[in-house]
């Protein structure tokens, strides 16, 4: 991916555009049939919203739009009744067009959608585990050390 454009606002707002290569694993036979190319490309554009606690994600394919456009949007929020957690709404409208078996094309893309969505929550899911159980190692490891620190020094008692 590549960063096109990052900027902070004076709203507190961080806004950034980029742009996604995404390889599709799909039937050869498919591809061929709608003129699918790997790798493919999105526009991404992001902005994280220091003040309303919010991350607004959406994305756009940049090829292949002449037989399918995907419009993807996420937003991360806190929980209105647990605001220690965070939501999730994620939403894509699928449209393919001028394309034989446009029924089997559309649900093999939802499908597609679904399981990588599946993926990116897992995805996340895991970082935020991973990230967590680092901090508690290391807020573990300082506490002890805090501990030996306190302890007499070739038996000369520290200060409070």
């Amino acid at each position: 991916m590549d960063v096109i454009d990052r900027r902070l606002g004076s709203d507190c707002v961080l806004r950034t555009s980029r742009v996604i290569k995404t390889e599709w694993h799909i039937p050869g036979w498919v591809a061929r049939l709608i003129g699918l190319e790997n790798p493919s490309y999105s526009y991404e554009y992001s902005e994280v919203n220091l003040k309303k606690q919010m991350m607004v994600l959406k994305s756009r394919n940049l090829n292949c739009t002449n037989f399918v456009d995907i419009n993807e949007t996420l937003i991360y929020k806190p929980n209105p009744q647990d605001s220690s957690k965070t939501m999730l709404e994620q939403s894509a409208l699928i449209t393919m067009k001028g394309v034989p078996l446009t029924d089997y094309c559309e649900n093999l893309m939802v499908s597609t959608w679904d399981n990588n969505a599946i993926k990116g929550r897992d995805a996340m899911e895991w970082v935020i585990k991973s990230i967590k159980a680092e901090y508690e190692d290391l807020a573990l490891k300082l506490a002890n050390e805090f501990v030996e620190l306190k302890q007499p020094l070739h038996g000369i008692p520290l200060p409070n």
